[in-house]
């Protein structure tokens, strides 16, 4: 039983050592910069929430595979952004442009934290004013006691 858990073992170890490393080779320093902050700024259209440069879906690979091609064929950064975002849309990028598509996505977080805040007040008066008529029925019964009891000592 223990050959058998520790040769699974091994084989699973054995096999990560065999894994797929990227390796691009750049002319210079500044090339190599541009591709490895392009491909953290780009997303990966399949996954969820990662970065080209964090991805191993075959997608990904097939994208830095590109944009290693336009960082050696010298295209600006404007230029392979626009390629990927009519290719795969304003999803390929972290941080979309603002425009009327994208409203929502920037200005929303900041209109349902107001809506919040007002349902938070509007909750606070209706409590505030149900629990005074309350608070004020006791103290005037409070009050009442007292006189009752202050009348009955100077009877």
């Amino acid at each position: 039983m223990i050959k058998h858990y520790l040769w699974m073992v091994s084989l699973l170890v054995s096999t990560s050592l065999f894994a797929a490393i990227d390796t691009y080779e750049f002319s210079n320093d500044a090339q190599r910069e541009r591709f490895q902050q392009l491909s953290e700024e780009l997303r990966c259209p399949k996954c969820q929430n990662q970065n080209l440069a964090d991805s191993n879906s075959g997608i990904a690979k097939d994208l830095k595979d590109e944009l290693y091609r336009m960082v050696t064929d010298g295209q600006s950064t404007q230029q392979i952004t626009t390629f990927m975002v009519d290719r795969y849309g304003e999803f390929v990028l972290y941080k979309p442009k603002v425009n009327p598509m994208t409203y929502v996505l920037w200005y929303g977080p900041f209109g349902l934290l107001a809506l919040g805040a007002v349902v938070v007040l509007i909750l606070a008066r209706s409590k505030k004013t149900k629990v005074a008529p309350k608070e004020q029925a006791a103290a005037i019964e409070h009050e009442q006691r007292l006189k009752d009891l202050l009348d009955k000592k100077h009877d």
